[in-house]
């Protein structure tokens, strides 16, 4: 009976700790995101365990879940959809069925999953792209570009680049029916970032004749060179994304060596010959002084020039759009920009409209005080969440109303 009851208790203890999570105490349905939370966390175990043994990279673990989330490309009333390859890489298209008066909008979306994990087909994505096409009548492309660590940077970037120029040329928006002058580019977290750095690029690319009318980058992660800003330590536990799996994703983007990512937790990985790049993520001059609290800015302690010689994708704009110049963001698009409050990616989004703004751009900063990393996800059941509808609704409505 003893016996029993100890099994019962350490069962009990337990479950209450992976279930049991502090929760800020302005998000909604506190005890789903509990349930969420957990079921991430035991997977993050898992991974761990079995990376640890020698059965499977920790990523590849990671993408069991991306795999139990696929959906078959399934057409219906509103919206066709296909699978299919734009200049070589595989992308999931949208095509609304509903009439047109004219030629129609397109956004082209690059999935989260810090370039790692992730799929046009999951069942979170399928549905999100799926209601854009629907409730904008708009031609939707989302890409599924190769991930780590079968593959580094840039080639994550390259894909999306390369379904980006191709979608833009002529011919293709005339064969889709789309209006040249009312495109976006868009994307969420990972694919934020690719999203903001195609954009950036699409400026200095003299082939490339249509202009993007918007991009959308919903929570980006836009720097690797402050991994302990406000927003890291204060969210350093939080819901879905704590501050060493995203450390974990920076690195892993870049290579699988553990040096890189030990020097990124210790936030000691950036050489003393790239001081001049920090004035770019200064955030006690890009922050506001609600978002700083109690923080006070140091100057950084330099790493070893031998990381950011073996591996200078860290150091790249094209994998840390908030590293360009200001020069290089004047002349972007009508930009849209969702942080959430708790979310160690908040800073990069909010500095980032910062310096928009400074450039002359044009910036809606839409900014959710109770929301988390990746809650515009959580929109189907069973792990629905009405902040996550929230979220999705604001997102489209500012594209209905921009694009």
């Amino acid at each position: 009976m003893g016996a029993r009851l100890l099994c019962l208790f350490l069962a009990s203890a337990l479950i209450a700790y992976y279930i049991y999570t502090p929760v800020p105490e302005d998000v909604e349905e506190p005890w789903k995101v509990m349930l969420i939370t957990a079921s991430f966390r035991a997977l993050g175990h898992l991974a761990e365990a079995v990376d640890r043994l020698g059965m499977m990279h920790y990523m590849d673990a990671l993408m069991l879940f991306t795999a139990a989330e696929y959906v078959a490309p399934t057409s219906d009333e509103n919206v066709t959809v296909t699978d299919t390859e734009f200049s070589n890489v595989a992308v999931r298209l949208y095509l609304p069925r509903r009439a047109s008066d004219g030629l129609r909008r397109a956004v082209i979306y690059f999935h989260g999953g810090g370039w790692c994990v992730g799929d046009a087909g999951m069942k979170s994505y399928d549905r999100l792209t799926r209601w854009t096409s629907n409730m904008l009548n708009a031609v939707v492309v989302s890409v599924n570009y190769r991930l780590a660590p079968k593959y580094r940077f840039p080639v994550q970037f390259e894909d999306v680049y390369s379904v980006t120029k191709f979608f833009l040329q002529s011919s293709v928006l005339s064969q889709y029916g789309v209006d040249p002058d009312r495109i976006c580019v868009a994307g969420d977290s990972a694919g934020g970032n690719l999203a903001a750095a195609v954009a950036q690029q699409l400026l200095k690319d003299s082939e490339v004749k249509t202009k993007l009318k918007v991009q959308a980058l919903v929570y980006p992660a836009l720097q690797t060179l402050d991994l302990n800003s406000p927003s890291y330590q204060q969210n350093e536990y939080k819901p879905i994304l704590p501050r060493l799996l995203m450390v974990k994703f920076w690195s892993e983007y870049f290579t699988s060596d553990s040096p890189l990512r030990e020097a990124m937790a210790s936030n000691r990985h950036v050489p003393v010959e790239s001081s001049h790049l920090f004035q770019f993520v200064n955030w006690s001059n890009l922050l506001p002084e609600e978002l700083k609290k109690d923080h006070v800015y140091t100057s950084p302690t330099y790493g070893s020039s031998e990381l950011a010689q073996k591996y200078p994708g860290f150091l790249d704009t094209r994998a840390a759009p908030l590293l360009a110049s200001d020069a290089q963001l004047r002349g972007l698009p009508l930009t849209y920009i969702l942080t959430c409050e708790h979310d160690v990616l908040r800073d990069d989004g909010v500095m980032y409209a910062e310096r928009l703004r400074a450039a002359g751009v044009p910036v809606m900063h839409d900014h959710a005080k109770d929301a988390f990393h990746g809650a515009i996800m959580f929109v189907s059941s069973p792990a629905e969440l009405a902040v996550g509808h929230r979220l999705l609704n604001r997102y489209i409505e500012w594209l209905n109303d921009n694009l």
